[in-house]
């Protein structure tokens, strides 16, 4: 008997426990169109920040002793700090940053970790008992540690930085892919095309990379916030990008020296500024993760 019949009938042998309520459909399409209302919103905001912040670089290195540790104002919204520099252009400029060595880094990162799943779940179990292995020893040391060595064995910078976030992410994400095309290989019609000589290589590229791309493309979003905050991370400890920068990392380290004279503009309008995009880039990947996954999943 179905859920309207038991609410109509009167309680009887069988139902003296009363159906209170009846479950409510989940409406698919309409959370898939807030899904994409909200993708689309954050992906907007986010590339307004980035084109505000290259637009604000020369503003955000430009000094006024005249108008120094200002508090926030109509003037200078995020207030001036001890050389005159306005605040809000300096946080737009080291959030675009941010977000261009956040985008480079978690590209190169993403495409490491698809092409060692592939490499994991097509080559063989040498192959894939090396990638389990780099897997488990990338995964054992932690993150900020190996950032930090090998950023600083690079000379810091902007390249180091990249080559380190790129370095450091890819583990996580290969163990999902690696998992997901392991599972593609039990297929029928795989294993005919491997009986049938068809290489390894056209394998992945016909078959094994389409499959995991909605896999890849939220992972890929998702290291977006981890590179981000990692690169900010290693800057204000004074191991990743150059003081001269107006990277947000930069503007917080030099922010410490001033809190005690009350200027608390100098690090908390930054500070929130970073968990805002931050925030942005998981609303993007949370998005694209139910607008790709199967609405029966989802049920």
């Amino acid at each position: 008997m179905d859920v309207a019949d038991r609410l109509s009938r009167p309680a009887a042998v069988g139902y003296d426990v009363p159906l209170l309520h009846a479950p409510r459909a989940r409406a698919h399409g309409g959370s898939r169109r807030a899904a994409l209302a909200w993708c689309v919103g954050a992906a907007l905001v986010l590339v307004g920040i980035g084109l505000a912040g290259a637009a604000c670089q020369g503003a955000a290195v430009a000094t006024d002793f005249t108008a120094k540790n200002l508090a926030p104002s109509l003037a200078h919204p995020f207030g001036t700090d001890w050389m005159g520099r306005d605040m809000l252009a300096r946080a737009l400029a080291g959030l675009s940053t941010s977000i261009v060595i956040g985008i480079v880094s978690a590209a190169v990162s993403a495409v490491v970790a698809l092409a060692l799943a592939c490499a994991a779940a097509l080559g063989g179990r040498r192959v894939d008992a090396l990638v389990s292995w780099l897997i488990d020893l990338a995964m054992g040391i932690p993150h900020i540690v190996l950032l930090i060595l090998i950023s600083y064995a690079l000379g810091r910078g902007a390249l180091g930085v990249c080559i380190g976030v790129a370095l450091t992410h890819w583990p996580s994400l290969t163990r999902v892919l690696r998992a997901e095309i392991l599972q593609l290989m039990t297929q029928p019609f795989m294993v005919a095309s491997r009986a049938l000589g068809v290489s390894r290589c056209r394998l992945a590229l016909t078959h094994a990379v389409p499959t995991v791309a909605p896999q890849f493309l939220v992972g890929l979003v998702l290291l977006f916030p981890h590179a981000i905050l990692h690169e900010a991370s290693i800057t204000f400890l004074g191991f990743g990008l150059s003081p001269e920068m107006p990277a947000i990392g930069v503007i917080l380290s030099e922010a410490m020296g001033y809190l005690t004279a009350g200027a608390w503009w100098l690090a908390v309008f930054p500070g929130v500024s970073l968990l805002l995009v931050v925030l942005l880039f998981d609303r993007v990947g949370a998005g694209l993760r139910r607008l790709l996954t199967p609405e029966e999943v989802q049920a």
